[in-house]
């Protein structure tokens, strides 16, 4: 048998703090309970361990912030600790969003869903040194008003008056004053120097194609563009294979990635 190195050996880490962001998501704050892990930056991702049921790759949303949506048995575990419980962590992993190449752009993040997690550090970062970048542009969609993410925090951002934050739902009940319709027609109407901005934009798959082609269309070159993608990921490490990309381990050479080096792998159905 292999032994693994111990950077690679999940480490105990404590549930400080949960809070319920919809029906099906908890973000957890966690911090470790002797050896710490390297800090991941935005976009990277470590491996979280429940014991007894498995380990899933999930984003960093915060600094020791993890947000995480009950999907299957491992997720369904990890939503279920309560504060003072114990879960394995290991990494850091993959690589991050280029948040230094941001600097003296203009900024789009585009977030479907739950992708609006793993774009959340870098909106804290860019609203954190907010003289180093030109307009941000914040731009959010959900199925409905109850899936979306930090509701109380993307409030807070729109009132800073220096950043523009839009939000738009699938469908919305009657009372709902916000915009519907999908999240790639606020590209439309975002306000940015598409020779001189960097977009990001993280989601369901077939959002962020589209979200790409938005920008494409708004003059936005591929080279600016960066994606996160999502594929089935098991050792994180790039050993067993599960997250290939034709000839790219989305555990190694991603998640994030940019355009001009994926789109025309995205365009190949089931690969």
């Amino acid at each position: 048998m292999v032994e693994l190195p111990a950077v690679d050996l999940p480490l105990p880490f404590r549930v400080t703090d949960k809070r319920q962001e919809t029906h099906d998501t908890w973000t957890l704050e966690l911090e470790p309970v002797a050896q710490p892990l390297e800090p991941l930056a935005p976009g990277q991702f470590a491996m979280l361990y429940a014991f007894g049921a498995g380990e899933v790759p999930i984003s960093v949303s915060a600094p020791g912030t993890h947000t995480v949506r009950a999907v299957g048995a491992v997720t369904e575990a990890i939503c279920r600790a309560e504060v003072g419980a114990t879960v394995g962590v290991r990494g850091p992993y993959g690589a991050g969003w280029p948040v230094e190449l941001a600097e003296g752009r203009d900024v789009v993040l585009v977030a479907g869903g739950i992708g609006l997690a793993p774009l959340r550090p870098v909106i804290l970062e860019l609203l954190a040194n907010r003289e180093r970048y030109g307009a941000v542009n914040v731009l959010d969609g959900g199925r409905s008003p109850e899936e979306l993410l930090y509701v109380e925090e993307l409030e807070r951002w729109r009132s800073r008056f220096d950043v523009t934050v839009e939000v738009s739902v699938d469908t919305a009940p009657s009372g709902w004053h916000g915009r519907v319709g999908v999240v790639t027609t606020l590209v439309e109407r975002a306000t940015f120097d598409p020779d001189n901005a960097l977009a990001m934009t993280c989601g369901p798959e077939v959002m962020m194609r589209f979200t790409a082609q938005a920008l494409r269309a708004r003059g936005v070159p591929a080279a600016s563009i960066w994606l996160s993608l999502e594929r089935s990921m098991k050792c994180a490490v790039g050993h067993c294979g599960h997250c290939q990309l034709g000839p790219l381990f989305v555990c190694k050479d991603g998640p994030v990635a940019r355009l001009d080096r994926v789109e025309r792998l995205m365009r190949v159905r089931e690969l």
